[in-house]
């Protein structure tokens, strides 16, 4: 395999993922400029589109661990391409509802979470784990990338093409990935003699997690951010659009500043945490996105503008930050029998939280206005620096490999 199975999956991941990044501007577009949807729908749409990671997030993990991972993902990609491909065809028979927006949302993302758990599982297996981080850093800085100019190329089609006709590119970008993916090697999967129940295979996983003096903390750092994300995802096309009345073209080139951070955070991570420490960079970038979060729904006019995109740009760098040391560490300490099964634990909560912000910030943006219910998500993400200084990370400069769980479950 080596790096030819790499830059496969590399390119896979990168279509697959520009299209996302296209369509996760042009469904909500499509939804508020097509159908009129109000705050309280859009918080719907983002809720379903993050709800899988509420329900079968733990079950994933075994799941994975126990099929081919190459016939799953191509499989997930083809669900993934057929369920947006099917919002165009009802919007040409003139039967497209909210309704429908939410239940494509909701496919797919159960596909998405069988999907992301598995690619992450795939990785260290074609990655020496001397070059885990450079790997996650790369990953990290493509996805910028494709986020940074996925909005952008999609809100210059949505004002071209028109929202629901810019979803094509969604569905053709899985079609490519499920081809590329086809390329690669089989997993042999392991028939063992015996198959523990699965709920005794998500315990393992649960417990290792929540005892572990490194990784339990920072799951529960990253369901706080994603708490905030949630928010934000679901109340930015209605903040911009309702309230700074930006047209598609101008939310796509705002929107594109998360990718820019992005992609600014995983360039420097390497030589920030060399730098500083993984441990103490872990404390520095949370509370650099609280100062991020708090700029983006400061000012009106041209200042609202500017301050949405240097908020974005500061909260995504130091997100990208937490995200890729903790990943990388989560894939470097846990044992291979359970990484799987970690990486799903992570998920199920800290992903599960995004859903119930972004149901949470619907509500709240009826009565309250985008802007106010921006501020007051801004203002929890000191939640983050706080969780990491109530933890012993606080007296350590890097992270230790040689962290065990404890015996029993360690407060965290």
């Amino acid at each position: 395999m080596g790096l030819t199975a790499f830059w496969r999956w590399w390119v896979a991941g990168t279509t697959s993922h520009l299209g996302s990044a296209v369509g996760t501007l042009a469904l909500p577009l499509t939804a508020l400029t097509v159908l009129g949807a109000s705050a309280f729908e859009m918080g719907l749409i983002t809720a379903a589109s993050y709800l899988a990671y509420l329900l079968i997030s733990l079950p994933a993990g075994v799941i994975v661990q126990r099929v081919p991972l190459r016939g799953m993902q191509v499989g997930l990609d083809l669900v993934r391409a057929l369920a947006i491909a099917s919002v165009p065809l009802a919007w040409w028979f003139d039967l497209l509802t909210v309704a429908q927006l939410i239940a494509v949302a909701l496919v797919v993302s159960f596909a998405n979470v069988l999907f992301d758990v598995a690619n992450q599982t795939f990785l260290p297996e074609i990655v020496p784990a001397a070059q885990l981080q450079a790997r996650n850093s790369l990953t990290s800085g493509t996805h910028a990338a494709t986020a940074l100019g996925g909005p952008s190329l999609g809100g210059l089609a949505v004002q071209v093409l028109g929202a629901v006709p810019t979803l094509l590119v969604d569905a053709v970008s899985y079609l490519l990935s499920a081809v590329l993916l086809r390329t690669l090697p089989a997993r042999r999967v392991q028939r063992p003699t015996e198959r523990p129940p699965m709920v005794t295979m998500i315990r393992e996983g649960w417990h290792f997690v929540l005892r572990h003096p490194i990784i339990g903390p920072a799951m529960w750092d990253a369901t706080a951010t994603n708490f905030v994300s949630g928010a934000m995802l679901a109340l930015f096309p209605f903040y911009l659009v309702r309230e700074l009345h930006a047209p598609p073209f101008m939310v796509g080139l705002l929107i594109a500043a998360d990718g820019l951070g992005t992609l600014v955070g995983a360039a420097l991570t390497t030589r920030f945490t060399n730098r500083f420490g993984t441990a103490r960079g872990l404390i520095i970038a949370a509370f650099v996105g609280v100062v991020g979060a708090l700029i983006i729904p400061l000012g009106t006019g041209t200042t609202a503008f500017l301050a949405f995109v240097v908020g974005n740009l500061i909260l995504a760098s130091s997100t990208v930050v937490l995200s890729v040391t903790t990943r990388t560490y989560r894939m470097l300490a846990s044992p291979p029998e359970l990484l799987s099964r970690v990486i799903a634990t992570v998920k199920f909560v800290s992903w599960g939280a995004i859903p119930v912000g972004g149901l949470l910030a619907g509500i709240l943006a009826g009565p309250l206005g985008a802007r106010t219910t921006l501020l007051i998500f801004g203002a929890l993400t000191v939640l983050s620096p706080i969780i990491y200084l109530s933890t012993p990370i606080r007296r350590l400069r890097d992270l230790p490999l040689d962290a065990t769980p404890a015996p029993t479950e360690a407060r965290v």
